[in-house]
């Protein structure tokens, strides 16, 4: 049982509440965060009845650019150690880019871009100084490509991939981990928004959010830079990868147009 201490972003639902529940089965003690504090209580104090892990919360906004530096100083008040990052929180917002509002476009930025960067920064300092740390991305194998109707989202996940694998790089030999893992698309609420049919992609099963806990637990305490969850999600990126970027371009807005 490792007894490193994990903090968790957009631990309330979805992949985040799996990967809480799978870190604390391994007997670590948790940080949750997300922006309802009464739902972060109920899930804390059921952690801890259920794997005996120390389990504490801080609700914070990440849609909000001051919100990564205060939570990193409550952390600093509360005396709280936080060896493994994991920057799970994310926003998405399907349909033409043009169709949706300037404010959800910057609102995707700051949940996706901005808040993961200005917290690895923050958290990373104290990470180096002890020589030993771990930073968990969560991205996505939209990541690989451009995606019609997730343009934003899309390109948010690719930018988390490049800045994790840079910073595996960076930082490998001076005691920190980045790992980024990519689910395809997971049975969470994030995909069936507004009591639409959830997203899928075609002869590609939807992953379970316990099943990429599983999986991401696993790249990340290995150190690996990177993980494609679930085995079809990895075939069919592998396929993509050898294809001219123009046929990728075309087959992507094809199966956009097919199978989401």
């Amino acid at each position: 049982m490792s007894r490193e201490t994990v903090l968790v972003t957009g631990a309330s639902a979805g992949i985040g509440l799996a990967l809480a529940g799978e870190f604390a089965s391994r007997g670590h003690p948790l940080l949750l965060v997300a922006r309802s504090a009464d739902r972060l209580k109920e899930i804390a104090a059921d952690l801890r009845r259920r794997h005996g892990t120390a389990s504490e919360w801080i609700a914070a906004d990440l849609s909000r650019p001051q919100a990564p530096q205060e939570l990193f100083e409550a952390c600093q008040r509360r005396n709280l150690e936080v060896d493994i990052l994991v920057n799970n929180a994310g926003v998405l917002w399907e349909g033409e880019f043009d169709g949706i509002a300037l404010e959800r476009h910057l609102n995707l930025l700051q949940v996706n871009i901005a808040a993961p960067t200005a917290l690895a920064h923050l958290f990373l300092q104290p990470m180096l100084a002890r020589g030993a740390g771990r930073i968990l991305n969560i991205a996505s194998t939209s990541a690989f490509n451009p995606v019609p109707s997730l343009a934003s989202y899309a390109a948010s996940k690719a930018y988390l991939l490049s800045w994790s694998e840079a910073l595996n790089l960076e930082l490998r030999e001076r005691g920190v981990t980045v790992t980024a893992v990519c689910p395809g698309f997971t049975e969470t609420a994030m995909i069936a928004q507004e009591g639409r049919k959830p997203m899928t992609l075609p002869l590609v099963p939807n992953l379970t959010p316990e099943q990429v806990a599983r999986e991401s637990y696993e790249a990340c305490m290995t150190g690996r830079a990177l993980h494609i969850n679930g085995l079809m999600n990895r075939l069919a990126v592998q396929g993509m990868k050898y294809q001219p970027f123009w046929l990728r371009r075309e087959m992507v807005g094809l199966i956009e147009k097919w199978g989401i």
